[in-house]
């Protein structure tokens, strides 16, 4: 288990030297600099140039980069003066990672509940509701759907705030924005895998024993079923609180996912790798606890013995 665990965080530390190495090699290929396209004299070009170190040969850039990376310096913006990145991925993280964790509550709680709930009643109208629900809502994209929702709850009947921050209320549309996506998704994921292992000859067993019908559900079905649900959760909640780009921007969210959007728009080197790396090792960590709640799940599975 130790080694096993060893061994996943080397990989990860591998991972996150390659996205590093990437990343920084894909933004200095973009002909031009963040500062090119402003009318700056000759002059004042290249002392931003000096005060950001990309006067420097490319390589010794590279490493100085890596060098604070590892001390956790991300470096300063070069669109917000004074500002580190830093200090706005601490101020925006946790906005991001409120609506993010309100989406996934409400998403999965629901997902399953109605993935239960359809596979039990296999072609009945409960399991015809559920997968025209789930249909529904994956085809339709967050963004449009928190649109509708602006228009007919706020703007129509005024029973929600459009847009901004600033206390529950102002959450409601934006998470079920989000959520409604996750909830299909992963209602149609716990549908399917409870339909495979209602069919398995250990619930037959079960059932013909005399246990109850909770019993076999909870103890022999969900369980089981829930497995691969576990497997796409990681991803998920790394891409959900590190903010929704569009769906922050659309309800004015002061979130990190308006900091990647400008950072991208205004080539701000240091925000955008940034952030990148810090989704990133947000996103080595999930999986790595993904791993380890199969343990907690399934105790039959034992990531020494699965590893070797």
């Amino acid at each position: 288990m130790v080694r096993y665990i060893a061994r996943r965080i080397a990989l990860g530390v591998l991972t996150l030297w390659v996205i590093a190495t990437l990343t920084f090699v894909l933004m200095h290929a973009i002909p031009g600099d963040p500062f090119a396209s402003e009318k700056l004299t000759p002059q004042i070009h290249q002392l931003m140039l000096v005060k950001y170190g990309m006067d420097r040969p490319l390589i010794q850039q590279y490493f100085t980069y890596l060098g604070n990376l590892v001390r956790g310096d991300l470096g300063y913006s070069m669109r917000q003066m004074n500002r580190t990145v830093n200090d706005m991925i601490r101020e925006g993280f946790p906005v991001s990672a409120h609506l993010g964790l309100q989406a996934i509550a409400v998403g999965v709680t629901f997902g399953l509940v109605l993935g239960v709930i359809a596979a039990v009643n296999h072609n009945r109208w409960p399991d015809y509701v559920v997968i025209l629900l789930a249909l529904l809502f994956v085809s339709i994209p967050g963004f449009v759907v928190g649109a509708l929702m602006q228009y007919v709850f706020g703007v129509r009947l005024g029973w929600l705030p459009v847009a901004r921050w600033e206390g529950f209320v102002y959450t409601i549309m934006p998470t079920l924005a989000l959520g409604l996506s996750m909830m299909a998704g992963q209602a149609r994921f716990m549908r399917s895998s409870m339909l495979e292992v209602l069919d398995q000859d250990y619930v037959r067993t079960a059932e013909s024993k005399g246990l109850s019908r909770r019993e076999v559900l909870w103890r022999h079905t969900i369980r089981n079923a829930i497995l691969p649900i576990v497997t796409i959760m990681g991803p998920l909640v790394a891409g959900v609180v590190t903010g929704s780009f569009i769906i922050e921007s659309m309800f004015g969210i002061p979130g990190l996912g308006k900091y990647y959007v400008q950072s991208i728009y205004n080539r701000d080197y240091p925000l955008i790798m940034g952030t990148t790396m810090f989704y990133a090792v947000l996103l080595v960590a999930m999986m790595l606890l993904v791993d380890l709640a199969y343990t907690l799940v399934d105790p039959r599975i034992r990531l020494g013995k699965a590893s070797d």
